[in-house]
């Protein structure tokens, strides 16, 4: 990596992973800090949320003005899925890449960005999670798909959360359905006694999603077949799990082009 600092505008930075973001994108990781933008808490100092450490910033609403005048390298959106598509319209159409941990995109929103990508020449990332332990449960889960062909998603969320399945076990789901290479066990059950006891259907695998206090993030990807059950969990302990993919992600940004989705190129492609 370059000896010059990496310069983020962090929007979302009032949230709870942009605070945490905040502290991350330190000096002694390569980063500062040169923009915050934030719905709530706006004209306040950075250091006032997250701690004395962190750039000494101020809150700004207006995303457009904000990178205007400070002009990043990269931009890292940890908004909500509303504001997603806006604030990529406004990097990219400046040429300046961008990171997004926004969840809850629809396909729609995806091709949007995709098209703004490709038509700025300006590469974007969207990652349903930055914890590297998610990102191998995935591509496991994708490998044992080719030969367990049965399979069910359960995550767990905080309850604050507010979309339901999360991005990660849509995308572990779509990922099991592609990877199979042999029929599905059709299940008899005939009688469903309460509505969406047998969960949600993401191209053909069953997703179930809890939200309850006490949890921040967790999945389960279940295999059975006869006589055996593969189970891969990953489990989240606190946010700071995910500032490790955050900051991979910032920094290699500039090595791809169009819309990259998800870490796996980052850590399992050749080069």
């Amino acid at each position: 990596m370059s000896e010059q600092a990496i310069r983020v505008v962090v929007i979302g930075a009032a949230g709870r992973m942009g605070r945490e973001a905040l502290r991350a994108l330190s000096a002694a990781h390569g980063f500062e800090v040169t923009g915050a933008i934030g719905r709530s808490n706006v004209g306040e100092p950075a250091r006032a949320l997250a701690g004395p450490d962190v750039a000494d910033v101020t809150l700004e609403a207006d995303v457009a003005a904000a990178l205007d005048r400070s002009r990043p390298d990269v931009v890292l959106d940890l908004s909500l899925a509303p504001a997603a598509v806006a604030n990529a319209t406004a990097a990219l159409t400046r040429r300046i890449p961008i990171v997004s941990g926004v969840t809850g995109l629809s396909n729609e929103d995806l091709e949007q960005i995709r098209a703004l990508s490709e038509s700025h020449a300006t590469p974007a990332m969207v990652v349903p999670n930055f914890a590297i332990g998610a990102v191998l449960m995935m591509r496991f889960a994708e490998l044992a798909a080719r030969w367990m062909p049965d399979a069910e998603v359960v995550e767990m969320h905080h309850e604050k959360k507010l979309d339901a399945p999360s991005g990660t076990a849509m995308m572990t789901a779509q990922r099991i359905a592609a990877a199979r290479t042999a029929e599905t066990t059709v299940p008899p059950t005939k009688t469903l006694k309460t509505e969406g006891a047998r969960g949600g259907d993401v191209d053909g695998v069953r997703v179930h999603s809890i939200r309850l206090p006490g949890y921040l993030a967790h999945q389960e990807v279940m295999f059975g077949a006869p006589g055996e059950v593969l189970t891969l969990r990953h489990d989240a302990a606190d946010r700071s799990v995910y500032m490790e993919g955050v900051r991979l992600c910032l920094r290699r940004i500039r090595e791809r082009s169009g819309l990259t989705v998800g870490m796996d190129a980052l850590l399992f492609d050749a080069g």
